[in-house]
């Protein structure tokens, strides 16, 4: 095992691992490290202090962002892995391609790493490690919106795993198969996959931040379906298990959360969820943004609506899921909105609605035309004149359905009278 800076070698020992940790500059604790992992010895002793000294060695060039470094940290740690067990291996790797995981934009570098791990570990017939670093590889894939290639490869490895029955890892790739028709847009793939996490989930020990994975899941998957009452429940679920494991996702779900109490028109209480003791907790940008809607909402504005969706791009916008409801929510103000504009009108200029409703006038124009085609008013527009003319609506008088279904009755007899004489005859 070649060391990137000396050829010296430390014999792998407590000593020696002491005398690595204690350096003051981190490179040249790293090499000193390395030097350790070139000792040759395999006895119980040494063998536990490398493992210790890998331990080490990634967390430090984690820390100094070496991502290159750590990939061919587990093409030389190959020779070792045939010296220790199966399971301290699979330990290994994972800990490695994770600590490069925490390396800002090392997407392409973790594809690359897990798909060689994978060829690696088809050689070495070590299934259980390759399983699990396929499923890594699947996220990785979908993360980076390869989704056929994401698809393929779930679809093969979750045959595999059912075969096996490996209730752990089937519950995570099961999870991963239904965020994957999720952002396909295949809803009852989705579901369906979520369904059979949840049943090999009942079956095991699921750890807190898995079952909050689920939850969370879940939440995301009724919001879609306009339950927001159900979609809070879950939503509060995941955060209270995100909460007490100090995760990052703890602070989506509180977010999500404020989101669901919007769409049912409960915005008055966003503000109480957030100056709650868990709210306060992690006040910023993201919590910030869902108040500036909820303010909007409550004022029914679609100027300070607008703000704050300029104003929190970051968290509105870009995030998927919030911007996909948010833009039902603009829509659905903004009919309400001009419905209750127009109403006092027959006839009205655009551009007086426009400036009524402090919108650009191509955006009303348009939206005014949308809701024409959808049957929400009677009326049309004269562009020549750049007016909306507003029709009464249409009152249907009570006679010609009475008279269908008269005849239609009448219709019935008869048909009843002819097969009676038709029996009579025979």
């Amino acid at each position: 095992m070649a060391s990137p800076m000396q050829s010296s070698i430390l014999p792998a020992n407590a000593d020696s691992l002491a005398q690595a940790l204690e350096a003051v500059n981190p490179n040249e604790s790293i090499s000193l490290l390395y030097h350790i992992l070139e000792d040759t010895s395999s006895s119980s002793e040494a063998l536990r202090i490398k493992e210790q000294t890998i331990s080490k060695l990634s967390e430090l060039l984690t820390q100094e962002k070496k991502a290159e470094e750590l990939r061919s940290l587990l093409t030389q740690l190959r020779p070792f892995f045939s010296l220790i067990p199966k399971a301290k291996t699979a330990k290994i790797v994972r800990g490695i391609i994770d600590a490069v995981a925490k390396i800002p934009g090392t997407s392409e570098l973790q594809i690359s790493l897990c798909k060689e791990m994978v060829e690696w570990t088809r050689a070495e017939k070590r299934t259980f490690l390759r399983q699990r670093v396929e499923a890594k590889l699947a996220a990785l894939l979908m993360e980076s919106q390869e989704y056929s290639e994401a698809l393929n490869l779930l679809s093969s490895l979750i045959k595999e795993v059912r075969r096996l029955d490996d209730k752990l890892l089937l519950v995570d790739i099961d999870l991963l198969e239904s965020k994957l028709h999720f952002s396909l847009r295949n809803l009852p793939k989705a579901k369906a996959a979520l369904t059979a996490a949840r049943t090999a989930a009942n079956a095991i020990y699921v750890p807190p931040a898995q079952q909050g994975t689920i939850d969370l899941q879940s939440g995301i998957l009724h919001a879609e379906e306009k339950d927001y009452k159900t979609a809070y429940s879950y939503f509060f679920e995941a955060f209270e298990a995100f909460n007490a494991l100090e995760d990052p996702r703890a602070v989506f779900s509180l977010k999500y959360m404020l989101l669901c109490k919007i769409m049912v028109h409960q915005a008055d209480d966003v503000a109480g969820i957030i100056s709650s003791k868990a709210g306060l907790h992690y006040l910023g940008p993201d919590l910030d943004a869902m108040k500036a809607v909820a303010d909007a909402h409550s004022k029914r504005s679609l100027k300070f609506f607008e703000t704050a969706l300029r104003n929190y791009k970051a968290q509105l916008e870009e995030d998927p899921i919030v911007h996909r409801h948010l833009s039902s929510l603009y829509g659905t103000l903004m009919e309400q909105n001009l419905c209750r504009l127009i109403e006092p009108y027959s006839r009205v200029e655009i551009a007086h609605v426009a400036e009524m409703i402090e919108l650009p006038f191509d955006h009303v124009e348009k939206k005014l035309s949308q809701m024409i085609l959808d049957k929400k008013f009677a009326g049309t527009l004269d562009q020549g004149a750049g007016c909306l003319i507003i029709f009464d609506d249409p009152k249907t008088d009570a006679i010609f359905p009475a008279t269908l279904e008269t005849m239609s009755n009448i219709g019935k007899v008869v048909d009843s009278l002819y097969i009676r004489s038709a029996r009579i005859m025979a």
